[in-house]
Order: structure tokens, then sequence, then C-alpha cells
């Protein structure tokens, strides 16, 4: 097996499912004016990818940057899970080569799956200890996906119990109209409500009533029936 794209590729495509990839067509709106416009897919299941990924983790960043370009979601896909996992195990110049390499693709990181299973790892934890101004500019971005990347890495800040950012750019994004980031930021908020009950309360005391009930939702799904019922009618 050559450690190349090309090898990898014809490896997920041996696990083709015609019928699985019409599901994951119509799953991730890919018609037309859906968020995953022309997304195409061979209806691989993500355990699948993951352990063909496992012989190709060293995969050079050239031959990454092959599979990012490709218009089949599975070998995108494949890219990012190789991406992380070496940022993971990486020493820091390796680990920001990736992050800068990230940063030039995110045009390519265009689904909600690929951005959850990657930005955390590549981006979040890169900034761990350095300014976070990038995630700002993402979070007042255009694009969708850079938005919720601006948002889903700083999962990583919170797992370090640094959730600061977090409340910051839900507060830019709390206006935002597209579903995909009102269920981003309501999934964060959450997460800060794990580490920090007292920080997510004062949020929602602030911000509950003008925020999307989508995002409201995912925010306090882990409270009471009580607590939960009395921030939905103030919304």
């Amino acid at each position: 097996m050559g450690m190349d794209a090309k090898s990898l590729q014809a490896e997920l495509r041996s696990h083709a499912d015609a019928k699985a990839a019409a599901n994951l067509a119509e799953f991730f709106k890919t018609y037309e004016g859906g968020y995953g416009e022309g997304d195409q897919f061979l209806g691989l299941k993500v355990p699948v990818i993951r352990a063909v990924c496992r012989s190709f983790r060293n995969l050079p960043l050239a031959e990454i940057e092959q599979l990012l370009e490709s218009p089949i979601h599975e070998d995108r896909m494949a890219a990012l899970i190789i991406l992380s996992g070496q940022a993971l195990k990486a020493d820091p110049a390796i680990k920001k080569q990736l992050y800068e390499f990230y940063l030039r693709h995110t045009s390519r990181v265009n689904n909600w799956d690929l951005v959850d299973l990657s930005c955390r790892d590549v981006v979040g934890a890169y900034l761990l200890d350095k300014p976070r101004n990038v995630l700002y500019e993402l979070a007042k971005s255009d694009n969708l996906w850079e938005r919720r990347i601006a948002i889903v890495s700083t999962w990583e800040f919170i797992r370090r119990k640094q959730l600061d950012d977090t409340l910051t750019i839900a507060e830019i994004l709390l206006h935002d109209k597209h579903d995909l980031i009102q269920k981003a930021v309501g999934w964060m908020l959450r997460e800060v409500g794990k580490r920090e009950r007292a920080r997510l309360v004062i949020f929602l005391d602030t911000h509950a009533h003008a925020m999307p009930r989508t995002m409201l939702r995912y925010a306090i799904e882990r409270f009471p029936p009580d607590q939960r019922q009395h921030y939905l009618s103030v919304r």
C-alpha cells in the first residue's frame, strides 16, 4: 500500500455503498440551496473512514491537501482525521504548520461534521497558550463554516476551564440566522455549563430573551425541567 492520497482513496472506495451515499446526500442537504450543495458521498460510516486512516496516519501534508481538494466528502473527512491526529502528537513547530495549513483551507472544511471533528484539535489546541484574535475574525466571517470553526474551536478551551472566549464569541454569534451556528453556539454554551453552571446561568439571564430558540434549547438541555421552562418562557 502506497503512502499517498490515491492509495487512501482507493481503499475508501472499496467500501463504497451507493444506497448509503444517497441517504447521506439527503441528510447533508446537498440539493441546490442546501448548506451542503454539490457535496458528493461514497456512503461510508465514520468508523470505517477512521479505520482506513490508521494506515495513513503519517500521510505527508501535500497528500492531505490533495484529499481536501476532492469533491468527495469522505476524502475530505479522511484528510481532516489524519490532520487532527498529526496535530495532537506534533511538536510545537509542526503544530503551527498544521494550524496554518488548516486556516488556509477552511473553504474545504465545508460541512458541519468536518468542522466538528477537526477544529478543536488543530485550531483550539494550538491557540491554548496564544492570542485568539483569529477566532474573532472567523466569527465575523461571511462563510458559515468559518463561523462554526470560531465557536467549536473554543471547545478545547472549555475543556481546560478557559470559558471567556466561548462566551464572548457566543455573544458575537447570538443573532446568527443559520441554524447550524445556533446549534453550535448552544452546544458550546452547554459545555460551558458542564464546567461552571453559574457562568452559563449569568449568560442566559442576560441573553436568553434574545437567543434564537434553537440555540437556547441546546444550551439548556441539561437543566432541570423547571429551569428549562423558565428560560424558554422568557424567549
